[in-house]
């Protein structure tokens, strides 16, 4: 599933790049680097935490289900209610089977 998940982060990176815009400079390609190797992807029990920033402002981007449960099957992306927990309202995606994935923000899942 770590492969799946890297295509979600790669099109973390994409959106960022196109959201700054097509003009270079210096500070720009600073943030540009700064975002792209500062996404993290942290196992817990129950789910892929992705998170974004620097060490001292890091965000959580969102959740991917490790294993399915009653409402969500494996690989569903999820958007973060918080730091520790997803939203468990409804999946935007899943990350095996491909769906959603191209629609997600540098923003985050969501």
């Amino acid at each position: 599933m770590r492969n799946e998940i890297e295509k979600v982060l790669e099109a973390m990176r994409e959106d960022y790049k196109r959201w700054s815009g097509p003009e270079r400079s210096q500070i720009k390609d600073e943030m540009t680097e700064d975002f792209c190797n500062g996404l993290i992807v942290t196992e817990g029990s129950r789910y892929w935490k992705i998170t974004s920033g620097r060490q001292s402002q890091r965000s959580v981007s969102g959740f991917v289900v490790k294993a399915g449960d009653k409402k969500f099957q494996e690989g569903d992306m999820l958007k973060a209610a918080g730091w520790a927990a997803p939203a468990r309202n409804f999946a935007r995606g899943n990350v095996l089977d491909g769906r959603g994935v191209n629609e997600v923000r540098w923003t985050g899942i969501g």
